[in-house]
C-alpha cells in the first residue's frame, strides 16, 4: 500500500477534528501510505476567533498546517474528511472548499477517489451522521468511492455506533477516548486498504 495516496482534509476551530486528522494520518502512514494533512481556509472574521480563547488558541497552533487547495485533491488516490457538525450540515469553511473543485470535477478529476468521512459534536446526537451523509451526497457528484466504516471492526461500538464515520463526543478536557481513537485508526486503514485495491484494479484494466 505504499503507493497510495492520501489527503486528510479538515476544519476545526478548537482542535477536535484536528486530532482526528493527526491520528488517521498517523495510521494510514504505517501502513505506507503516503499522507497530506491539510486545513481548509478559515473564514470567520478575526474579531470573532479573537472573541474565543479556544478557538484563537488553536489558530495559532496550527499555523503550520497548509491550506488545502484543489491539487491536494487532484494528487489524491484517497480522501478523508474530518469536520465537526454545524447545525446537522458540513462548516461553511469545507463546503466553501468542496465549491472551488468544480474544475476538477469537471475533468473527471474527482471520479473513482476512495473517500470517507468523520464529524464531531458537543454531545452524542448532535448531527454527526447527518453531517457525513451530507457530505456523502457531494461525493457521489464527484463519482467517488465511499469507504464507510460499517461495523467491520469492533471499534465501531465503542466509539458510539456510527457506521457511516467515526463520531467523536467532545468531551469537557478536549481528549479523544481511547476506543473513539481506535474507529479513527480502523476507518483511516480500511481507506487506504480499499484505496489501494482500486489502484491496482484500474492498473490491471488500463
Amino acid at each position: 500500500m505504499s503507493n497510495v495516496r492520501l489527503t486528510i482534509l479538515y476544519y476545526s476551530a478548537t482542535g477536535t477534528n484536528y486530532r482526528m486528522a493527526q491520528i488517521a494520518a498517523e495510521a494510514a502512514q504505517e501502513l505506507g501510505a503516503e499522507v497530506r494533512v491539510r486545513k481548509v481556509a478559515e473564514l470567520a472574521p478575526n474579531e470573532v476567533i479573537e472573541s474565543s480563547p479556544a478557538w484563537k488558541a488553536h489558530v495559532a497552533a496550527t499555523a503550520h498546517i497548509p491550506v488545502a487547495t484543489p491539487d491536494d485533491v487532484a494528487w489524491a488516490d484517497a480522501v478523508i474528511f474530518s469536520v465537526p457538525s454545524r447545525f446537522g450540515n458540513i462548516p461553511s469553511q469545507m463546503k466553501q472548499f468542496l465549491d472551488t473543485l468544480g474544475p476538477l470535477w469537471a475533468k473527471g478529476q474527482t471520479a473513482n477517489k476512495v473517500v470517507s468521512a468523520m464529524s464531531s459534536a458537543q454531545n452524542p446526537h448532535g448531527g454527526q451522521e447527518a453531517t457525513i451523509l451530507s457530505l456523502y451526497t457531494s461525493m457521489f457528484h464527484w463519482g467517488a468511492i465511499v469507504a464507510a466504516p460499517g461495523f467491520t471492526d469492533a471499534s465501531a461500538y465503542a466509539s458510539g455506533g456510527n457506521p457511516y464515520g467515526t463520531s467523536v463526543t467532545v468531551s469537557e478536557n478536549g481528549e479523544i477516548p481511547e476506543g473513539t481513537q481506535d474507529a479513527i485508526r480502523h476507518q483511516a486503514r480500511r481507506t487506504v486498504t480499499i484505496a489501494s485495491w482500486v489502484k491496482q484494479g484500474q492498473a490491471v484494466t488500463v
